[in-house]
């Protein structure tokens, strides 16, 4: 299900937000009240999120659908939204013209580190994923080839995390799917 303008309100952060998106063309989140901009995936960010999203088009439940750089509210906050790099969640989201999914439609997200971040995707949206009650967060890191899967959200903390290397299979119990990790690339040394 998704949220429309009207149902989840058009505060003057959230205007600011996809002003900014639409004017620099970067991806604009509202995460815990602060506006974030993302610059645009180097290749390799995107190849892990294509490698993920591949596994997961050929395996996912039916009803079940994987998106690429589409947005999840968080609940009884009429701002803030978050943007994965790839979300899973009810097929019918892909009827919709509409950009906000309600967090109830979402199963999974995935996030791939990119080179520069520091603590965004491995700290900062580990609690407000938990928050918004996605039942499995998944986190890639390229920087130095590692994944760490976030479980079982409750009271705004995941009470599982499993967090292993490269070439080691990722099990998303929820999903019923196994994903391999073996091929996805590492940024290179350097800046």
């Amino acid at each position: 299900m998704t949220l429309t303008a009207h149902e989840h309100g058009t505060s003057p952060m959230r205007q600011a937000a996809e002003a900014a998106e639409e004017a620099t063309g970067l991806r604009a989140e509202i995460i815990w009240g602060v506006l974030m901009m993302s610059p645009t995936p180097r290749f390799k960010h995107a190849r892990v999120i294509n490698v993920i999203h591949e596994q997961l088009m050929s395996a996912l439940p039916e009803g079940m659908e994987a998106f690429q750089v589409a947005s999840v509210a968080l609940p009884h906050d009429p701002d803030d939204y978050a943007t994965p790099d790839l979300l899973v969640g009810d097929s019918a989201l892909g009827d919709s013209d509409d950009w906000l999914a309600e967090p109830g439609s979402v199963v999974f997200v995935l996030e791939v580190v990119s080179r520069s971040n520091s603590t965004k995707d491995t700290q900062d949206m580990v609690r407000w994923y938990a928050e918004a009650g996605i039942p499995e967060y998944l986190v890639i890191d390229p920087r130095d080839g590692t994944w760490t899967l976030h479980t079982e959200p409750r009271g705004g903390e995941y009470q599982g995390t499993l967090h292993k290397q490269y070439g080691d299979e990722i099990v998303l119990n929820g999903l019923e799917v196994k994903l391999s990790t073996g091929s996805l690339p590492r940024y290179a040394d350097g800046p």
